[in-house]
């Protein structure tokens, strides 16, 4: 059995295990648990009746949160000339074409998001057990394939994450930091929630989210009533 700190004990008893919160509420209950003497990331996870092994029921997306991440995504772009350059003025941290392709099969991961143009795919594809396991894998349905590659980095810059579910039929989001105010905590979440639902398959019967739970790093889950994002 895990043994937790005195700090962790003392914020798992302020949660009535017996209750399902609202959103607001589990996010006032987290910035009052016992400080850190360091910004702690806020997560929120939800648990969906879906099959992910069923094409139509692979959820996955991307959602603009409103007040950001707290954290600036180191973005590598796969692209050459004109385009590289645009990258790089958009705010690219890394950018090129076959010589970063070697150096990312070689075992290279500094970066958080990965945009390419479509004339690089053919050899990026090559890249996907590299980056597929990690969620970084360019991808046209999440805009990260792309001749408009500004942009994408800007988004990306800007507080836009990228999601999709797990095995498990869970999704795990970054919206915030600790030191955020509790109404943009709120509304990174309901942001992460509405763009959820919006992604429904067709084929899901009965409830769709079953589970979510807002966290943060050092501190025990507190567990939101999915009625209440209905």
């Amino acid at each position: 059995m895990v043994k937790r700190s005195k700090k962790y004990r003392e914020a798992a008893e302020r949660i009535d295990r017996n209750n399902l919160y609202t959103a607001n509420e589990a996010i006032a209950l987290i910035k009052s648990m016992p400080a850190y003497n360091f910004d702690q990331t806020v997560e929120a996870v939800f648990r969906l009746n879906v099959d992910p092994r069923k094409a139509d029921q692979l959820v996955r997306g991307t959602v603009n949160l409103p007040h950001g991440t707290g954290k600036t995504a180191k973005v590598l772009v796969f692209a050459r000339g004109p385009k590289a350059t645009e990258a790089l003025e958009a705010g690219a941290d890394i950018v090129g074409d076959d010589d970063l392709i070697t150096k990312v099969a070689g075992g290279f991961l500094d970066f958080d998001a990965v945009v390419a143009t479509p004339d690089m795919m053919g050899k990026v594809g090559r890249l996907g057990r590299v980056l597929g396991p990690r969620g970084l894998m360019p991808n046209p349905k999440t805009g990260t394939v792309t001749m408009d590659v500004a942009k994408a980095v800007a988004d990306i810059k800007g507080g836009k994450i990228e999601f999709r579910v797990d095995k498990n039929g869970n999704l795990s989001f970054l919206i915030g930091k600790l030191s955020f105010d509790e109404s943009a905590l709120d509304e990174n979440f309901k942001a992460v929630a509405d763009e959820v639902k919006r992604l429904k398959p067709s084929t899901v019967k009965g409830r769709y989210l079953t589970k979510a739970t807002i966290t943060s790093t050092m501190n025990p889950g507190v567990p939101v009533d999915p009625n209440t994002l209905a």
